[in-house]
């Protein structure tokens, strides 16, 4: 089979990348082993983060290094054993986290995320998939005087900065707002220009179906066995071999298995995570995307049910699940939102973010393959900046102008 394009992975990267490729002409095939948005695209907590121009940094100060270490928090959790690999990768996300290194860091990411609605919109249009989207932003919540007015604050700045808009509660206000909520808070932050998604990984169904109403094939294939045939790429699938000029690597926290096997060496990591669904109660259900900030977990009406997400867990990929997070989250949810009904799932879901140490997606050339191209790397901004990297990605790949700067994405960054 004859191809402009193929694109390896049906996350919403991926099927980003395929829909922008296939709307400018490119005959483009899409190759997964698993169906569009079955991955990681299908557990997150389904914000497409607008407000998200400052990307998750590593504590930094002693302090809080020590209470990280004890392992027995919340937010954060990590296995002991894997700590000798993933070492190196800690060490340079906790440096590029100081302050200096961060701030350039925002300031490098914050076009693309400035653009993550207004590329979503038109998919979303074009799809039929806005009953799946809500317009009406997500909350932080905070017990704690200190930490809403450190978030205050840092709200400020960003409405400087950047544009981002938000409006400050009272915790009455804000149970005004939510009336199941069950404990006294100190206010809340309501991030008013992101949007959320109902079944996230419906809405990757949505676009994967965009992509084959435009033309655009999907098959089933193991990423693994790309090569290089003389000026083109090639591999093999369910419906033959596919060889094209252009290849785009979309395979979030895979893409280092592939990437290796090419003798790139980039420096990639995972951060795990987990959902469980929960039935929603029949007085007083939840209707909006609440995060409990002292805990670092959500709370997410979901079509399935309410879907609480799991704060970062620092292990190896494919090490077996340990779901502690969501066992010791799940009593503050309850204490937060008493009417949280009983497990729907019958073990919690596990997935893994790709992400780099400097925090940023990688998205641009190879540097070393003519007609190869990385899409991955997103971390928590998978779903949000999936349709901006896809326009990137295509737009480098057809010749346009570029709509953001990609210097600040490209692997070069990392030699």
């Amino acid at each position: 089979m004859q191809a402009d394009s193929i694109v390896l992975g049906a996350g919403i990267v991926g099927v980003s990348v395929a829909v922008h490729l296939q709307m400018r002409g490119r005959a483009t095939v899409l190759v997964d082993r698993r169906g569009a948005g079955e991955e990681t695209s299908y557990g997150n907590a389904g914000l497409i983060q607008r407000e998200g121009v400052m990307p998750h940094p590593f504590p930094q100060g002693i302090d809080k290094l020590l209470t990280y270490g004890l392992n027995n928090r919340t937010d954060m959790h990590y296995h002991l054993a894997a700590l000798p690999r993933i070492a190196p990768f800690l060490a340079r996300y906790w440096w590029n986290s100081r302050s200096d290194n961060y701030l350039r860091i925002v300031r490098d990411y914050a076009p693309l995320i400035a653009a993550s609605i207004s590329e979503h919109a038109p998919l979303i249009e074009k799809s039929g998939a806005g009953h799946l989207i809500e317009k009406k932003g997500w909350y932080q919540l905070y017990r704690d005087a200190a930490m809403r007015d450190d978030a205050f604050g840092k709200a400020e700045w960003m409405s400087r900065e950047f544009g981002v808009r938000h409006e400050k509660l009272t915790g009455a206000e804000m149970v005004r707002r939510e009336p199941g909520l069950g404990v006294p808070l100190e206010g809340a932050l309501h991030w008013t220009d992101p949007w959320s998604v109902r079944d996230p990984g419906g809405l990757v169904v949505k676009y994967r179906e965009l992509f084959e109403s435009l033309g655009g094939r999907t098959v089933t294939g193991e990423a693994l066995g790309l090569e290089q045939h003389g000026a083109a790429w090639r591999v093999g699938t369910s419906d033959g071999l596919v060889e094209a000029k252009d290849a785009v690597i979309a395979l979030g926290p895979w893409a280092g298995d592939l990437t290796s096997l090419l003798g790139y060496r980039l420096p990639l990591g995972v951060k795990r995570g987990y959902h469980m669904h929960y039935v929603q109660p029949a007085r007083n259900p939840l209707t909006n995307w609440i995060l409990d900030a002292s805990y670092g977990y959500l709370l997410t009406p979901m079509v399935r049910g309410i879907r609480l997400t799991s704060g970062a867990e620092f292990a190896l990929r494919d090490a077996p699940s340990t779901p502690v997070q969501i066992d010791r989250d799940e009593p503050e949810a309850r204490e937060l939102f008493p009417g949280l009904g009983e497990r729907l799932d019958a073990e919690p879901w596990r997935g893994a973010r790709p992400a780099t140490p400097d925090m940023m997606p990688i998205i641009g050339p190879a540097p070393r393959h003519k007609g190869l191209w990385f899409a991955f790397g997103h971390a928590h901004h998978g779903l949000t900046l999936g349709p901006a990297t896809g326009r990137l990605i295509a737009e480098m790949i057809t010749g346009e102008a570029p709509f953001v700067n990609p210097t600040a994405f490209s692997p070069r960054r990392f030699g």
